[in-house]
């Protein structure tokens, strides 16, 4: 049998098979389509989860030789040997693990967000990017076709379309201007090379097809499909030949950087020369999707569970980084944001505050906070991990392995922090992915020591409110008031303002608030 006919054949082996496929849940829908239609709907669903790893294997077994398991998942401690330093442990992982170069983008594909491929030329990163066209079951010819080239001569008219010349002369207003637009804007999947070397006029109108999924051209809308969006870039720093304008940097969901080739596997790189193909032309049929297979997967992947007691960790972790004392004087405005929108200098208002530990605050490693955009991506990519591992409720792990790709350019790290001066933690200034996950097992412990999987009273006086107000008399709202205050006044006896405590007081406020509103409106109706 030929090298060939063997990579063009996807295994018929679980490749997950100690999991099982995330439980159908009941929808009232179901009694009106009878159970022929149930029953196919069910076997759809339960085999995408398993030919999205099937792609996964296929492209780091076969086309992106990525031997780096990066993305660690362990069902026992996994053996570890250190190499000198204590930077340079090897650990054995004990469960199925990922190349982060691959599975990332396969994630991205399946949320249908936006990823950045960062890396030197010829590491695979538009390769990879046109894989992710085939499995989308696009031709070849299609998707190399539609690939947006950057360059400095790139004009809008080059990125969307142009106006039929006949209408520019006939038409007597601009609705009667019809636009060529270009073909890539219909495809739901879209790739953009070295866009950094877009000028910035035109990066403009990309923003616009970016966030809100329409381009316009002399007042001519197109509507576009959701698409997973694939960014390249040779560099991570915003650089080229026209610097990324902040909101299109800000539009990135996800970044991954293309690792280095392993000269162990120059083998498959010899047997496709000596073969004549290239992975591109042989991806099997097994692994495509089609339309209504991407809005299934959509679908699947936005019912996966996320346990509270882990969104309550998530929320921590989330917590540490927004918060700045003295970024104002009124509670609501201590905030980063606050400095960046007024210009301050952050550094110089951070070495003045003296009332803090800005090696134990998580929060002074970061210049920034997290927007809601970022929460909302890293929610996403989450859920899909579980979603992709076979599981119907995400886990710690999911979060802790999945986060450091999402937070890569939305949490700025400020190298100037105590943090990095320690000598073990020099490394994370340049290693960011290691960086963001290290934060994470920070504050995970810092919850644990505060034991609020057990004593979190925000969260008690929180559920107490999501009951509803409706019923509730003037003595009851009065104590909880009481409460509130009296909590507020124990935690200021003995504790500063650190992020997550910023954010329990804010909330605490805002519950006193509600509160105070139901009671002017009690007094009013009696």
């Amino acid at each position: 049998m030929s090298v060939r006919r063997d990579v063009k054949r996807v295994s018929e082996a679980p490749t997950n098979p100690h999991r099982e496929g995330e439980p159908r849940r009941f929808d009232v829908a179901d009694l009106y389509r009878g159970p022929l239609a149930v029953e196919e709907s069910v076997v759809a669903e339960t085999t995408l989860d398993e030919r999205l790893r099937q792609a996964y294997f296929w492209i780091v077994n076969n086309a992106i030789i990525s031997p780096h398991y990066d993305i660690e998942y362990n069902e026992e401690p996994p053996p570890a040997v250190q190499f000198g330093s204590a930077n340079a442990t090897v650990r054995l992982p004990t469960g199925q693990c990922y190349s982060s170069f691959v599975l990332l983008p396969l994630l991205n594909f399946a949320v249908r967000r936006r990823c950045l491929l960062v890396g030197g030329p010829g590491r695979g990163k538009t390769a990879s990017a046109v894989l992710m066209g085939l499995l989308a079951g696009y031709s070849l010819t299609e998707v190399k076709r539609a690939i947006q080239h950057g360059q400095p001569q790139m004009t809008i008219a080059d990125l969307i379309g142009n106006p039929l010349p006949a209408d520019l002369v006939a038409a007597r207003s601009m609705d009667g201007i019809h636009i060529a637009w270009r073909r890539w804007l219909s495809m739901r999947v879209k790739i953009i090379d070295e866009y950094n070397r877009i000028p910035t006029r035109t990066q403009s109108a990309l923003l616009t097809i970016m966030a809100d999924n329409y381009a316009e051209l002399l007042d001519q809308i197109y509507e576009c499909p959701d698409a997973a969006w694939y960014l390249t870039a040779n560099d991570d720093a915003g650089g080229g030949t026209y610097q990324v304008i902040e909101a299109l940097r800000d539009r990135i969901d996800v970044v991954v950087k293309a690792l280095s080739f392993n000269t162990r596997f120059l083998k498959s790189l010899l047997e496709r020369i000596e073969e004549g193909y290239s992975p591109e032309h042989v991806v099997p049929k097994e692994i495509v999707f089609n339309n209504d297979q991407l809005e299934q997967m959509d679908l699947a992947i936005r019912r996966v569970r996320f346990p509270a007691e882990l969104r309550r960790r998530f929320e921590f972790f989330a917590s540490h980084f927004e918060f700045f004392d003295s970024g104002g004087e009124q509670l609501e405005y201590k905030t980063k944001d606050t400095v960046k929108v007024s210009g301050g200098d952050l550094a110089l208002l951070a070495a003045a505050d003296t009332g803090r530990d800005r090696i134990k605050d998580l929060g002074s490693q970061s210049k920034n906070g997290l927007s809601v955009r970022a929460l909302l991506t890293a929610l996403s990519f989450v859920k899909a991990m579980a979603w992709f591992r076979g599981n119907d409720a995400v886990e710690m792990e999911d979060l802790r392995q999945v986060l450091p790709f999402v937070l890569h350019d939305k949490l700025v790290q400020d190298p100037e922090s105590p943090f990095f001066e320690a000598e073990s933690n020099s490394i994370y200034r340049v290693d960011r992915i290691s960086w963001i996950r290290r934060l994470f097992d920070l504050s995970c412990a810092e919850y644990d020591r505060l034991n609020l999987d057990r004593d979190d009273p925000v969260a008690a006086m929180n559920a107490e409110f999501e009951q509803g107000l409706e019923g509730l008399d003037e003595k009851v709202v009065r104590k909880r008031l009481a409460d509130i205050e009296r909590l507020l006044r124990q935690w200021a006896k003995g504790r500063k303002l650190y992020g997550h405590v910023y954010d329990d007081v804010v909330k605490l406020k805002y519950l006193h608030q509600r509160y105070t509103n139901y009671l002017r409106w009690l007094a009013w109706r009696g």
